[in-house]
């Protein structure tokens, strides 16, 4: 694969890289980057997960390191239970993997991270004092505006958050930070402040949100919103038929948007085409080869919502269903007692 080639690869379905030209540059000059993609061990990881699984599938292909940072004590500064830290790391790493099992890729080069292993030293520690000394209480609160739970008396914890995402930068050694473009402004916050106790600024590299079954963003703290990665076949079925799914509507439809960016993606990569089941009576199946056919039939009203929706459970299920033969439900338990 080209340097170019593994630029367009990555560039797809993507929302804004920041910078292109420094992506560019680093696929030439460099054989084997890195990146890594932080996640804080917060509620239960749910099928709007695969858009980045998919996307860290695209930099496994470009020939990357991919590193997966299960920030445990992100969870904590994001209001996770101090007991409940150790079950939920490994929840997320025994679910992850799964993941990427579900969509047949390779993780060879793949990586997990423990958040406390690469934090907890004189360092890591000595660095955030050194960026706190730089960074303003205001920056560091509008940072984390969007990814920690804010309230009218927010916790201390909250201006942390972005201090330790930059410096994770640097000590895991990567060269491109990835995330969904809720996190841009503690991204920008890393490219702003890291050179500033003298290290490099990294490539920033972000993906759309898909938007939850009820709108908006889908959320592992809203049950009606998500679809979690250990529902069974019914529960998914009930879930999809209860989204809102506006006939002829595309934006904040997140039924479109999973089927946009996970269903077409995978299907793309296969060369499989996405078939919709209906009865003969109402035209008989409906056979889909790219997303934007699907589209245009859908804002035109050609495909009715409730047809899309449960061809989309058909294909969520499938996903699940590797996942759950191989789930380790006394982890799932003890990670979300009285949750399941």
């Amino acid at each position: 694969m080209t340097p170019e080639e593994k630029f367009q690869l990555l560039k797809r379905n993507t929302q804004e890289i920041v910078t292109e030209a420094e992506l560019k540059k680093l696929l030439r000059d460099k054989e084997q980057p890195a990146v890594y993609l932080g996640t804080a061990v917060t509620g239960r990881p749910h099928i709007a997960y695969f858009n980045w699984v998919i996307k860290m599938a695209d930099f496994l292909k470009a020939g990357f390191k991919v590193k997966l940072l299960l920030a445990d004590l992100h969870g904590a500064l994001d209001q996770t239970p101090w007991d409940l830290l150790q079950a939920r790391y490994d929840y997320y790493s025994m679910i992850i993997p799964l993941m990427f099992k579900a969509i047949g890729q390779d993780i060879t080069n793949f990586e997990i991270v423990k958040g406390s292993d690469l934090q907890m030293n004189k360092e890591y520690f000595m660095d955030v004092l050194k960026m706190a000394t730089n960074a303003t209480v205001h920056d560091c609160n509008k940072a984390s505006s969007e990814v920690v739970k804010q309230t009218d008396n927010p916790k201390l914890a909250g201006l942390l958050y972005p201090i330790m995402q930059a410096l994770d930068e640097q000590y895991l050694d990567v060269d491109v930070q990835f995330g969904g473009v809720d996190q841009r402004k503690i991204l920008m916050f890393a490219r702003e402040y890291l050179p500033k106790i003298g290290y490099k600024q990294r490539i920033e590299f972000m993906t759309p949100m898909i938007p939850g079954l009820q709108g908006a963003k889908m959320s592992a703290s809203d049950e009606a919103s998500k679809v979690d990665l250990l529902d069974d076949s019914k529960t998914v079925k009930k879930k999809l038929n209860k989204a809102f799914c506006e006939e002829g509507v595309v934006e904040d439809n997140g039924v479109l948007a999973f089927t946009k960016y996970v269903l077409f993606t995978l299907k793309g990569d296969r060369g499989e085409e996405f078939v919709i089941e209906r009865p003969e009576k109402w035209g008989g199946n409906l056979v889909y080869k790219d997303y934007e056919t699907l589209e245009k039939d859908y804002t035109e009203k050609k495909l009715h919502p409730q047809d899309l929706k449960g061809g989309v459970a058909i294909e969520v299920d499938k996903l699940l269903d590797v996942i759950r033969k191989d789930a380790n439900m006394d982890i799932a338990k003890k990670a979300y007692s009285g949750m399941l």
